[in-house]
């Protein structure tokens, strides 16, 4: 079953922020992830007005992610993220 992480992101430094950018997508496929949405557009329809960066991730299963989460190669990418934006990862498993 496929699972999803919902990624919310507060940018404060986006220089350092690129960089954590370059380096995510191989890590991503590695594990059989892949983009559904990436930084797009985004309204607001209910609740309070969202100004984060969104991210749309789907993985073949719950298991993929958390190995794509826990891996050296995600880690070593995730300390560019450190200092540069705080974020909220969330993970639902799809129907």
């Amino acid at each position: 079953m496929s699972a999803y992480v919902v990624v919310k992101v507060l940018v404060t430094n986006w220089d350092r922020y690129k960089e954590y950018m370059k380096l995510t997508p191989s890590t991503i496929e590695k594990f059989g992830g892949r983009f559904i949405a990436r930084g797009g557009q985004i309204i607001t329809l209910e609740g309070p007005e969202e100004t984060r960066r969104m991210v749309l991730l789907e993985f073949p299963s719950l298991e993929r992610v958390k190995e794509w989460y826990n891996s050296e190669e995600y880690r070593e990418a995730k300390k560019f993220r450190e200092g540069a934006a705080t974020a909220s990862l969330v993970v639902v498993e799809g129907v």
